[in-house]
Formats: C-alpha cells, sequence, structure tokens
C-alpha cells in the first residue's frame, strides 16, 4: 500500500513537470493570436499595394476634406486645390496600371459634375507656350483665334492657338504673328491686337508644336477642319471628335452647324463668348461638351468606321487582270 502511495506521488509529479514544459508553448500561441487581431504582424506586399491603391482611389474621388469652417475665398482656394488634387491623384493611382486617369475620371465623372469649377478652376496662362507640368493622355481639344488678311479682311489667318486636355487643364496657349500682313485685327472678337504680336511667336514654331501635341492623340474640337487649315495641319478624321458635326447636336444649329455658344447655353448652362473670345475657355468648352456626351460619341465614331470596313470587306481584294 505504501508503494502505490509512493508510485501515485512519482505518477502525479512526472504530470505536473509535463504541464510546465508544455505551458510556454502555449502562451506563445496565444501571444501570437492577440498580435493577429491586433495586426501586429507584416501584412503581405500584394495586400499593402492594395491597400495604397484604394487609398490613392478615395482620395482621388473625394478629394481633401478639412473640418475646419472658412470664408468664402478661402473655400474657393479650397476647391481649386481639391479639383487639381482629384486629377493628381488619379494619375498618381494609374502610374503604374492599365487604367488611364482618363478612364478612371470617364468611370466617375470626375471633374464635370460641378461645370462652374471645370471651367474656372484652372490656372491659365496666356501665351505661356507648352505647359511643362501637365501630363497629356490621349485626348486634347484645340481651338484657335483668326484676325483678317487680304483684301477688306475677309481670309483669315491664324493670331492664337490654345489647347487643353481631358481634364481642362492648359496644355499649350500662344500668340501667333501672322505670315501675311493683317487687314483687319477682328480685336473685339479674337481679342488680339498688334500690341500681342511683340512677344507672339512665329508660326512655324508653333505649328511643330502643336503638331508633337496632337500627333497621336485624339482631337477634340468646334468645326476643327478651319483650325487645322489655318495651322496648316492634318489629322486622321478617325482620331478627330467635332462638336459642329455631332449628330445629337444638330438640332441646336436650326439646320446648319450650331455654334459653340448655343451649345453652351442649351447643354452646359453656361454664357460664353459674351464679349471677346478666349481661344482657352472655347477648347475648355468643347472638352466638357465632348466629355459629356462621351458615349453617344463613341457610338457615332463606332458605327461610322464599322460601315466603312463593312463596305470595303464587301468589295473583297482587287482583281489583277493577267497578262496575256
Amino acid at each position: 500500500m505504501a508503494e502505490l502511495s509512493s508510485n501515485w506521488k512519482k505518477l502525479q509529479a512526472t504530470l505536473s513537470d509535463r504541464k510546465q514544459t508544455k505551458a510556454p508553448t502555449g502562451t506563445t500561441k496565444a501571444t501570437r493570436t492577440k498580435n493577429l487581431v491586433k495586426g501586429g504582424t507584416a501584412r503581405p506586399s500584394g495586400i499593402r499595394k492594395l491597400v495604397e491603391k484604394r487609398g490613392a482611389l478615395d482620395f482621388a474621388l473625394k478629394g481633401h476634406q478639412s473640418p475646419n469652417k472658412m470664408g468664402s475665398v478661402q473655400s474657393s482656394q479650397m476647391c481649386d486645390d481639391r479639383q487639381e488634387g482629384r486629377i493628381a491623384s488619379a494619375e498618381l493611382w494609374t502610374q503604374n496600371d492599365d487604367t488611364s486617369s482618363e478612364s478612371l475620371a470617364e468611370v466617375y465623372d470626375l471633374g464635370i459634375k460641378d461645370i462652374p469649377l471645370f471651367m474656372m478652376s484652372h490656372n491659365d496662362r496666356v501665351n505661356h507656350g507648352r505647359s511643362p507640368n501637365v501630363n497629356v493622355g490621349k485626348y486634347v481639344a484645340l481651338d484657335c483665334e483668326m484676325v483678317g488678311i487680304g483684301a477688306g479682311g475677309h481670309e483669315s489667318a491664324l493670331a492664337r492657338v490654345s489647347v487643353v486636355d481631358f481634364h481642362g487643364r492648359q496644355v499649350y496657349d500662344s500668340y501667333v504673328k501672322p505670315t501675311e500682313r493683317v487687314t483687319d485685327w477682328r480685336s473685339h472678337v479674337s481679342g488680339v491686337s498688334s500690341k500681342e504680336m511683340r512677344f507672339a511667336r512665329n508660326f512655324i514654331e508653333v505649328q511643330k508644336d502643336i503638331s508633337s501635341i496632337i500627333r497621336g492623340r485624339i482631337l477634340v474640337g468646334h468645326d476643327i477642319k478651319h483650325d487645322l487649315e489655318a495651322l496648316r495641319l492634318h489629322h486622321p478624321l478617325r482620331d478627330v471628335r467635332d462638336t459642329a458635326k455631332h449628330l445629337a447636336f444638330r438640332k441646336f444649329g436650326n439646320g446648319r452647324k450650331p455654334a459653340l455658344r448655343n451649345l453652351a447655353r442649351e447643354l452646359l448652362g453656361l454664357d460664353i463668348q459674351k464679349d471677346v473670345h478666349s481661344s482657352t475657355e472655347d477648347a475648355r468648352t468643347t472638352m466638357l461638351l465632348f466629355r459629356r456626351n462621351k458615349s453617344t460619341f463613341d457610338n457615332e465614331h463606332a458605327n461610322r468606321y464599322r460601315q466603312i470596313i463593312t463596305t470595303d470587306r464587301r468589295k473583297g481584294p482587287k482583281q489583277h487582270k493577267q497578262r496575256r
């Protein structure tokens, strides 16, 4: 009986030692679980990148938000900064991705929900030339101002040209020295006079700049044929979107090509060209018209060129006559 009691005490001692040996392992697991719940371990690189992209996207869609109340001047400045911040963040979010900032802006209507903000929240610089800090995407809008040459000033020559990107930012703006003698400055419309010509660039330089900007891009304009003729440039029709020829806009022209100011008033609620014209403002208005109706432009363009491709296929390959 004494031996049984002695053996029982040894067994209890052995079991007690085993429990104490396993205790640290259990504590480690508990600590590890606690760390996982708290997020103490490092996230995998894939998850971290996804979180970073999501944060950039949220910033692009919502912009900066400040809890502080501001006066009217400060609020206006905040809106300007927010517009630029959204575009810059959209570009950052898509920098290492196949998605362009233009596609992101199109999906989420970035920059076109508030029309006055789109039109006025840009720091335009007249006769600045090429804007160095603008990352130009797939779409650009172009507009020109003309002066009169020849007898009576009835012929037109280029005097100013402006280009904006998909987001309405100024890409290029320059006065242009006409190659012919000006007989009518048309200052009440063009806003150009002999005074501006002191700082104007020569025609060849401007032509080269514009050619490099529009090459390989979709060119948006209003009756763009006349602008290209003034620049003596050609652009593939497949890559042109003309708001003066868009079928859905014809009803605003009373049987003729609708004026840009009429389209702006009817479709955007904007009053433009009230006094002298601004080629930058007109280019931005044209881009806004295109963006707000991009789906109908895309459908019209696809149908037009689908018909051309189908017609060419029906004709079949040309048959060469065999020589006898």
